[in-house]
């Protein structure tokens, strides 16, 4: 790699960093959003506002580039990435209804592990020692926390771990679109495709909100649609293993606004299990960059 096109990695790999360090402070504020708003509003509704009100980032692109961002080849893979994200949407937001907010967010950590697990399944990746050991030590992380055995196991962290899962294979998906479509492309279609989806849900339990819970929706959509964009911006800038450490911010800044706004302090479980978990995200992104830079060196 000549010196020109190592600055433009590293000017890449810094604007990635920035991009993830501005999702955590989205999503984090999201979060506590929605703990506000589900004192009176059922999970499902706030969901399906989200969607709606998220498209409001979008606006300005839809503004300068038309309908442009909405031209794809990849359909199909944009709609089934909406409709697994639907889902795990619905069952995140129930869980921080009802959980501590730091412990779900540190639980939501386990998505990158998830997601090497699912490489290795349906592209037949090879994952060596170092990486299965990472892998270990990251569910040691997630039984830090939730205690099996000493602490019963509530419906909150079984639904983070699921949600989690989910979202592992969107986190492969996004990877995979980010090669051909861009960011705003990959925002703009998970928004159209689960606004719709998620009304479904939402109207079982629906109740219309008052102005002040409309106003938090608002805020809520805005951060989270801003949220997305900013990591499929990141993931698209920059290498995976690079900003992979910055989304570890999340947990910090969710756990300061939980302590300000509900007086929530999580215990030395959620953090120690949490940096477990995080620790070998980050050793797992690491290492998927090395097992690439070895197949480019073996093919020159």
């Amino acid at each position: 790699m000549n010196s020109v096109s190592a600055s433009v990695a590293t000017a890449d790999n810094l604007k990635g960093m920035m991009w993830m360090a501005a999702y955590s402070a989205f999503i984090a504020g999201m979060h506590i959003c929605i703990r506000l708003v589900s004192e009176g509003m059922h999970p499902f509704e706030i969901a399906f506002f989200r969607n709606v009100f998220a498209l409001i980032v979008l606006v300005p692109w839809f503004w300068q580039l038309g309908l442009n961002p909405l031209k794809t080849k990849r359909f199909g893979l944009l709609f089934t990435r909406g409709v697994l994200n639907t889902c795990c949407m619905l069952g995140f937001f129930m869980a921080l209804s009802l959980g501590q907010l730091a412990e779900i967010a540190a639980l939501s950590f386990t998505a990158p592990i998830y997601a090497t697990l699912i490489g290795m399944v349906v592209f037949r990746e090879k994952v060596g020692l170092f990486r299965w050991s990472a892998i270990f030590v990251g569910f040691l992380g997630v039984l830090v926390i939730i205690r099996p055995g000493f602490e019963e196991i509530g419906f909150a962290q079984v639904l983070s771990l699921t949600s989690a899962f989910g979202w592992a294979i969107c986190m492969v998906m996004v990877k995979e679109l980010g090669r051909t479509d861009s960011a705003v492309t990959i925002t703009a279609y998970m928004s159209l495709v689960m606004a719709p989806l998620s009304l479904g849900p939402a109207m079982y339990y629906w109740i219309w909100p008052t102005w002040e819970q409309l106003g938090w929706l608002l805020v809520l959509g805005t951060l989270g649609g801003a949220g997305q964009l900013a990591l499929a911006q990141s993931l698209r800038l920059a290498e995976t293993h690079v900003v992979t450490p910055f989304d570890f911010l999340r947990l910090v800044f969710v756990s300061i606004l939980g302590f300000l706004v509900f007086d929530q302090v999580p215990d030395i479980f959620v953090w120690v299990g949490g940096s477990t978990i995080f620790a070998s995200v980050a050793f797992i992104a690491y290492r998927e960059h090395e097992r690439r830079q070895e197949q480019t060196a073996g093919a020159e």
